[in-house]
Order: C-alpha cells, then structure tokens, then sequence
C-alpha cells in the first residue's frame, strides 16, 4: 500500500530503547488523500516510538464495507529500501508490479515485495465478476521493514506464500507469515525471505485462552490488537493499540478474557541503523530521498485526459512500470521546506 498523504512528514527513525515494562502505543487516524480516500490506523512510526526491529510501517484498516464501492485503489507508486508486507483478515487485493507480478492475496496469504534500489506496483479490490464475486469486506494490515545497509540497494523482487505454519493449540490459533517463532515447543519458519532477524504473526484466541509463545530475548516485540481486549503479559491491550516489550523476555504472554482476540505480533533485534523515512521511500539520508523523489517524478508526465502516464523509456528506468492498472501512476509530493532532526530514543 502506498502512504497516499499529500504532505508526508519526513522522518529519521531510529532504533527503539530496551525498555522493561510494557509500552502502549495509540493509533492515529490518517485518511489517504485523493478521490478514492480510505482511512488507516497508524501505530508506527510515531514520535514515541519508531521502530520495532525492522518493522517501521503499521497500518491497520477496515474491517470496510466494499461491496458498493471500487474499494481500495492504489495506482502504481514507488518505493526503495523496504519491504511491503500484505496481510489480510478479510476480502482480497490484486498486486501489480514492474518486476512483472501480478497476484492476488487473500487471508491466510503474504505478498511481500523487496523494493531494493527501486520498484513500483499497484493495488486494488479486484473487479466483482460473476464467476468470482468481490468479498464485501476488506480488513487488514499493511506493514513495512526496513531493508538492512547490505540490502537496500538490491534487485527488486516479489514472493507470493499461500502456504504458511500454523499451530493450533488449547483454543489458540498462530500462523507465523514472517520469520520463526515457537509455540509449545513446536518452531514454526515461513518460507517468507528477510534480512534481519524478526518475525510476524497472527494470533487467534478463542475468549478466555491464553497462549504462552517462547520468544528470542534479543529481540523487541509489538502486539496490534485487531479484535476483542487482549492482554500482554500484566497489560491489557485495547483494541487498535500497538503493545510494545522490549528486549530481554524469553516468553510472552498473551491471553483472551470474555471476548475472542484476534492480534498481530511482530519483533525483531533493534534495527542498529538511522534511516530516514518519507513518503513511500526509506534511505539513509535526505540526499538520498531528494534523488528518489527526482528519479520518480522524472517517469510521471502528463496525460491529454488530465491525469498521468508514463515518460518514454520508463519499462528501462529506476522504477520500471506497473501495466494493466486503469489509471496513470501516482505524483510525488512535493518534499519538506526542511529536514528534521533526528529524534532521540526513548528515555534519552
């Protein structure tokens, strides 16, 4: 998903501190501009916190009623030094991609796309046919990492897993779709390529179940409760809010009271990197994004219609481009007047 916002903030995010107690972070409500706007829940990044191992993006979104409505469209838009991470409660989304992908991803399903030194895609609600009805609903997270030193400047690819571990144990329910992660003794590995250690997972309780994962200790965690009122260790943790724990744990705790709870747990070592982040791109320095920006807006030109095509030779340049989305590619916003400063960690 791209950040449609028209004035992106940007942003130096750093390494999160290795905090004891349990961190509440709430979302904040951002509505993604144009004509076809939908609202997210965003949890990170924010000022309190940036970073929870590699994961600097989490969006949560619906559960939204599309049965009458073109859904979610996203023209084709660029991103580098990341990876989009596609998880879904409900409904269905088409991915294009200049890699050539062309893939729809349901619940239970990841699609995850590199973007390395460059890459563009699309999404959207699929068209409702009447071999393949459109699911009425569409509820789920958009979540991004940040690629480490070594990898941001790399090939562009796409992956695709319909099959991903799943635990089921004592009224609880885990499919891992990033990463490893242990539960009950069982270790379950996704098939998902990363480039630093962290995992992601969903978490399914039945009310009253309790499930108690076994966790690296070098590693932070975060928990986005999506339904029914979970609680992380001793916290409890309403809907729509993130949980963060630092690290030093060798297990979590996480338990259902009167209501089921369905949550995602993502974590990783802290990210030893500052990057900066603005728009849809993730570098290192302002510099970088600045020539990003230039490289994209040099392949978005005019349409006779109004709205945007490609420039000649754009299938060769940085970003390639997305065919078979029924409108041009995305403008660049126009960049900050000035660049922030790097913001400290917490409890510095």
């Amino acid at each position: 998903m791209s950040n449609l916002e028209t004035r992106p903030a940007e942003q130096v995010c750093e390494a999160g501190s290795a905090a004891g107690g349990i961190e509440l972070l709430d979302a904040r409500d951002v509505p993604l501009g144009g004509p076809r706007a939908m609202t997210v829940r965003r949890t990170i990044p924010q000022r309190r916190r940036s970073l929870i191992g590699a994961w600097c993006f989490c969006d949560h979104y619906g559960p939204d009623d599309v049965s009458s409505s073109a859904g979610m469209q996203v023209p084709p838009h660029p991103h580098i030094g990341l990876q989009t991470v596609s998880w879904l409660f409900a409904g269905e989304i088409l991915h294009r991609d200049s890699v050539g992908s062309l893939q729809t991803v349901r619940p239970g399903e990841l699609n995850l796309m590199t973007a390395g030194r460059g890459i563009s895609h699309s999404e959207e609600s699929p068209e409702d046919a009447s071999e393949h009805p459109r699911p009425p609903t569409l509820h789920g997270v958009q979540l991004w990492t940040v690629l480490p030193g070594e990898a941001k400047d790399g090939e562009p690819a796409f992956e695709h897993h319909a099959n991903l571990p799943v635990a089921v144990h004592a009224g609880v329910r885990v499919q891992v779709f990033m990463g490893t992660l242990r539960v009950a003794g069982e270790a379950l590995v996704s098939p998902a390529r990363t480039w630093t250690p962290l995992v992601g997972a969903q978490l399914d309780l039945e009310a009253g179940a309790s499930v108690e994962l076994d966790v690296d200790p070098g590693f932070e965690h975060g928990l986005l409760v999506d339904a029914g009122e979970a609680r992380l260790e001793e916290t409890t943790v309403p809907v729509g809010t993130l949980a963060y724990a630092g690290p030093g744990r060798r297990r979590l705790v996480v338990s259902a009271g009167e209501e089921a709870v369905r949550a995602v747990l993502i974590g990783g070592t802290p990210f030893d990197e500052d990057v900066v982040m603005w728009w849809n791109f993730v570098g290192r320095s302002h510099e970088e994004i600045v020539e990003a920006r230039a490289d994209w807006a040099a392949q978005v030109t005019d349409a006779d219609d109004g709205g945007t095509g490609y420039a000649a030779g754009s299938a060769d340049r940085r970003f390639g481009r997305v065919d078979g989305y029924a409108s041009g590619p995305l403008r660049a916003p126009a960049l900050p007047d000035v660049r922030l400063r790097p913001r400290r960690r917490p409890g510095e």
